[in-house]
């Protein structure tokens, strides 16, 4: 394949070693005949801490705060590790001109600069979960939710094992969910390993049905009850479309259809919550989950759900796909 039509992950870093266990991750997951990686890595020549104290102080700009060692220190690691990165890719197979190295000085600010680089004609932005100290972490942490609100293609957050094996997909029953699985199976390829849930979490006032069970033994409110059942009952019928219809486009896709699940979570309270439940109980190391919803209301309930899943799921790799 020609390597101008290759397609394009943006790999935003820090130059930690969890970065490079993000590393390890995509090495042994894309496609080395169809993806081109670029490391990136966005510099700061002052810590981060510093830069209001520059622009506040005077004393600054004369010398009295040097940060000139650290500066270079932090040049020669993250050097180092772009080395090291690209190493991992070249012993997966990657040939040389498809792994590309960019260390930018920053612009306007981390988070910033890398989304406008992920504008640039990727398939996907990917970011570690943690950084390399306590400090760095909520650092990082404050850049992925910083970005999730501006980019605008597919973005991963690595924080688990380094192949995917088990996937939750959460739907919602629009057409616009169904795009998650078109993108999962365009970008992963073969997929006849992979072990993959259809999930659906269907809310309800789960305390206030609690209430009434224990408080409440009239007729009536037994009534209510039955009838809340029977609604949640309805919703989940709702959704056999949607799978039926994923079940088609995994089935497109080279997944063996006796790997595909399917789960309704009925009542839940919280969907990020009934999301991480069902991906801790059922092992799952990667969670697909979408920014847009079925209307404008429910894109934002969607990115509300995407940011507490990315907040939540500590050492799972969750994909949030535009």
């Amino acid at each position: 394949m020609n390597n101008s039509v290759k397609e394009r992950i943006l790999v935003a870093n820090d130059g930690s070693e969890h970065a490079l266990r993000m590393v390890e991750y995509l090495s042994s997951l894309l496609d080395r005949r169809r993806f081109e990686v670029v490391l990136y890595h966005v510099r700061t020549r002052v810590p981060e801490s510093f830069i209001d104290f520059e622009k506040k102080t005077p004393a600054y700009n004369y010398g009295l705060v040097s940060v000139a060692e650290w500066d270079q220190k932090q040049k020669a690691a993250i050097e180092s590790f772009m080395d090291k990165a690209k190493s991992i890719f070249l012993g997966a197979g990657f040939a040389e001109n498809s792994v590309k190295v960019r260390i930018e000085d920053r612009k306007t600010g981390i988070a910033q600069d890398i989304v406008a680089e992920s504008q640039n004609g990727y398939r996907a932005l990917v970011l570690g979960r943690r950084g390399l100290s306590d400090l760095k972490d909520f650092m990082l942490g404050s850049v992925a939710e910083h970005i999730l609100g501006l980019v605008r293609v597919p973005l991963w957050v690595v924080g688990g094992g380094r192949r995917v094996s088990k996937v939750l997909v959460c739907l919602d029953g629009s057409e616009e969910s169904m795009a998650l699985l078109t993108y999962m199976t365009s970008v992963l390829g073969g997929l006849s390993n992979i072990e993959i849930c259809l999930f659906h979490a269907i809310r309800g006032f789960h305390s206030f049905r609690n209430f009434m069970r224990e408080v409440f033994s009239s007729e009536a409110d037994k009534q209510a009850m039955e009838k809340f059942h029977s609604e949640l009952d309805q919703a989940a019928s709702m959704m056999r479309p949607s799978f039926e219809h994923a079940r088609q486009i995994l089935a497109a896709g080279g997944v063996d259809p006796a790997r595909i699940q399917e789960k309704i979570a009925r009542g839940a309270g919280n969907s990020a919550h009934a999301i991480l439940q069902e991906a801790e109980e059922g092992g799952y190391d990667t969670i697909v989950v979408g920014r847009r919803g079925l209307s404008s209301v429910e894109e934002f309930a969607m990115g509300r759900i995407s940011r507490r899943v990315i907040h939540l799921a500590k050492n799972k790799t969750v994909w949030v796909v535009c």
